[in-house]
């Protein structure tokens, strides 16, 4: 088997490209790649439970907690004791986190047509069905 023309690698190699990307896009607001997707975890829903946030995202406790440590630290989320359980934190965005929205969504646009720039509407498409086909079916 040739590993370079497996999906796995070549799934492998586009996910490192737009990691990349992703992360330059980012940047610009002072933010990290990982950051991002807690931000708009919260954009959803804000106060969430530190627990819920990572099973929402599908990341371990730990890593979260990481993740979190720098938004707290660049002032992006704010952390408070859950009122009926002192062992549980929420996690609440500042106004920062809430005014980076914009300038992140614009950047996200960015991104989103570099990442498509080559494809028809019609391989648009079908890669958008497959990507969450395959979510799904890994997930």
């Amino acid at each position: 088997m040739e590993l370079e023309n497996t999906i796995s690698f070549l799934l492998a190699k586009v996910t490192i490209i737009h990691r990349n990307l992703l992360q330059k896009s980012v940047k610009v607001a002072g933010l990290h790649s990982g950051q991002v997707f807690v931000l708009f975890e919260l954009w959803k829903t804000d106060g969430q439970r530190q627990i819920d946030l990572a099973a929402n995202l599908g990341l371990s406790a730990p890593t979260v907690n990481k993740i979190l440590g720098g938004l707290l630290e660049n002032d992006f989320v704010t952390r408070a004791k859950y009122e009926d359980d002192a062992r549980s934190t929420r996690i609440f965005l500042t106004q920062k986190g809430i005014d980076v929205r914009e300038s992140l969504e614009g950047e996200w646009a960015k991104l989103e047509a570099q990442t498509i720039a080559g494809l028809t509407d019609t391989e648009t498409l079908m890669l958008k069905q497959l990507l969450v086909k395959l979510a799904v079916e890994m997930g």
